[in-house]
């Protein structure tokens, strides 16, 4: 038989041990509250950093619809009080090819643009022939022709013969363009939106120039170095200040330096135009690591000396455009990523 100090002590261990199981549930719960809170902290924190930088984005896109902003302007770039910060950049939409303005028609002079566009990117010339012809094929609304090298319609395969291409995405699901859509970046020289026709001289790139007839790659890339100034780059307060003849109009400047007399010009005069009202604004907005950006293509008030409000404008390209007033942006779309 076990004593009574026996039991005693056997007691006393199974309460020992209770009390450090219960312990040990309970410093359990305290960390598990502890992390719980702490998790949600973070998820707090980075909602909110979410939302100061969406704001600030915001707040460099409305600074850049300003109608006294340009691309070199410093109010482009500000760190705000809250510790974010935004940083916009401004271009020209219209330096881009604009496809619709391209196939229209099918004149072959804006076809050869485009073709001399992908010809440059490495396409091969029987893949070129499919590319053109099934694109022209897609944009048709003459259900009952196609173009030769085209690719034939089947179940899985519908040109919607709309007239126009409603995107540039749109080029995705044309027959042949598969291998270049799929490279990244490649649709930075591209744009469909109707008020850009003829190609802006002030803002097309390097691959968009060497598309242009008669402009040779070194006659191009003085132009550019010309435009961009010292730094290389377009948009800021370096940039060769070119003297515009109104409106839209090419300067002669812009015409010598791309090495052009004025018989050659006139080939492509109805094809382009310089620095037109159309703008590409990115505003980037940061808080911490958090970073949100707002995208849109906008048409910038520019109203000429003695135009009256509410007039219109043509531009060398023949595209006309009509003032909405003074100050007052028009936004064609806007996109946050």
């Amino acid at each position: 038989m076990k004593g009574p100090s026996q039991k005693f002590r056997s007691v006393r261990g199974a309460a020992l041990l209770l009390a450090l199981w219960a312990l040990f549930l309970l410093s359990a719960m305290v960390i598990t509250w502890v992390l719980s809170i702490n998790s949600r902290l973070v998820v707090s924190s980075n909602e909110s950093r979410v939302l100061a930088a969406e704001s600030a984005a915001s707040s460099g896109a409305d600074v850049a619809l300003c109608r006294e902003i340009t691309p070199s302007s410093p109010n482009l770039h500000r760190q705000m009080v809250d510790g974010g910060s935004y940083d916009v950049q401004i271009t020209g939409e219209c330096g881009r090819l604009n496809l619709n303005f391209l196939l229209q028609g099918e004149d072959p002079t804006k076809l050869r643009i485009l073709r001399q566009y992908l010809n440059n990117k490495g396409i091969d010339l029987n893949d070129l022939d499919v590319m053109m012809d099934s694109l022209l094929d897609w944009v048709s609304q003459n259900r009952g022709l196609h173009h030769l090298n085209a690719c034939p319609e089947t179940d899985d395969y519908h040109p919607p013969h709309a007239g126009l291409l409603f995107s540039v995405d749109e080029l995705k699901k044309v027959c042949g363009w598969e291998e270049l859509t799929s490279k990244p970046g490649w649709d930075q020289n591209f744009t469909i939106l109707g008020n850009c026709g003829a190609i802006d001289l002030a803002w097309a790139s390097r691959d968009v120039l060497r598309a242009l007839p008669g402009l040779s790659d070194d006659a191009v890339d003085r132009f550019l170095q010309l435009r961009r100034g010292p730094d290389g780059i377009d948009g800021t307060d370096d940039d060769f200040q070119f003297v515009a003849t109104g409106g839209t109009s090419v300067p002669p400047e812009v015409q010598a330096a791309l090495g052009l007399n004025p018989q050659q010009f006139q080939q492509i005069q109805a094809l382009v135009q310089f620095n037109g009202p159309v703008k590409h604004i990115v505003s980037v907005g940061k808080s911490g690591e958090v970073t949100r950006s707002v995208e849109m293509v906008v048409l910038k008030q520019v109203v000429p000396a003695g135009a009256p409000v509410g007039g219109a404008i043509t531009t060398a390209g023949g595209t006309t455009t009509t003032t909405i007033g003074i100050g007052r942006p028009q936004v064609f779309s806007w996109k946050e990523l």
